[in-house]
């Protein structure tokens, strides 16, 4: 199992070479890099080559990127002009569009293999409307990624527009070529019904369609990003159900939160953590 760690873990600093090297000395052995500005600025050339070196230099590889969700998301997360593919509004689609080509582009100067996107806001409604525009923005970045090498993931969210079975029958009927699922487990836990059943029923419709998984825990009521075993989730359970995905090796990403504020752990205190968790995934994994 390859250890791979989101640097929203320290969406709210700077992405640096010594925070790179600190995740590499944690026994990682690859990134995906949270697009914000603030945290990595994906349109400045020099900052990619800076962060290219510094991952060459610590042994990691960039596996994927997470697609900007606003425009200048601010140190706390809040702010900041939306960024969605299901905008109605052309013109502000068009806009968004723009600035996901300049995440996905980085690709030229940082090769990485996946781009995960959301269906819209947390709250986005099933909207025909939006559907269309979603249909209309994947079409076009769909085929600008392939270009670079990058397969776009989309990932089922709380909202009705990113639940699982939502995505599979629109991925059914727009028969988008090369659009894939990105997984995240810890979402399907606080869908509805049985807490023992709802992960299953969740990941079914999209188990072919799974290229990736974002993996962290809650309690089941709302998404606490912790570590594994920090929440409700039965891992072993999961571990089963997770290998029956069609993709060969399929890339399990930890996607943790942030602690912050002056009682706040360390870097290196999170990122131990952070191991420590993987570290009894790796052997419920086998």
């Amino acid at each position: 199992m390859e250890r791979l760690l989101s640097t929203y873990l320290f969406v709210s600093r700077k992405l640096t070479r010594d925070l790179i090297s600190q995740i590499g000395g944690a026994g990682f052995h690859g990134v995906e890099i949270f697009c914000s500005r603030s945290h990595f600025d994906y349109t400045n050339r020099a900052e990619i080559q800076n962060i290219a070196g510094a991952l060459a230099d610590a042994r990691l590889k960039l596996t994927s990127l997470h697609a900007p969700t606003s425009r200048d998301l601010s140190a706390t997360r809040e702010g900041g002009q939306p960024l969605s593919i299901c905008e109605v509004e052309r013109v502000r689609r068009i806009e968004a569009m723009d600035e996901l080509k300049r995440a996905i582009d980085v690709a030229e100067e940082l090769p990485f293999s996946r781009m995960i996107f959301h269906m819209g806001g947390s709250r986005e409604t099933a909207d025909p409307r939006k559907r269309d525009a979603a249909f209309s923005s994947l079409e076009h970045l769909i085929l600008h990624a392939k270009h670079v090498g990058v397969t776009i993931c989309v990932e089922n969210t709380t909202s009705e527009m990113g639940s699982p079975a939502y995505l599979r029958s629109f991925i059914d009927e727009t028969r988008l070529t090369g659009l894939r699922v990105n997984f995240d487990i810890g979402h399907a836990n606080l869908a509805d019904g049985a807490e023992e059943n709802r992960i299953a029923e969740v990941f079914e419709p999209v188990r072919e369609l799974a290229a990736s998984t974002h993996i962290h825990d809650n309690h089941g009521e709302k998404d606490e990003h912790l570590p594994p075993y920090e929440g409700s989730i039965d891992w072993t359970a999961a571990v089963t159900l997770l290998k029956t995905a069609p993709e060969a090796n399929l890339p399990l990403t930890l996607e943790l939160k942030e602690k912050i504020g002056p009682e706040a752990p360390t870097p290196q205190q999170q990122l131990d953590a952070a191991r420590s968790s993987l570290d009894k995934l790796e052997e419920a994994w086998g």
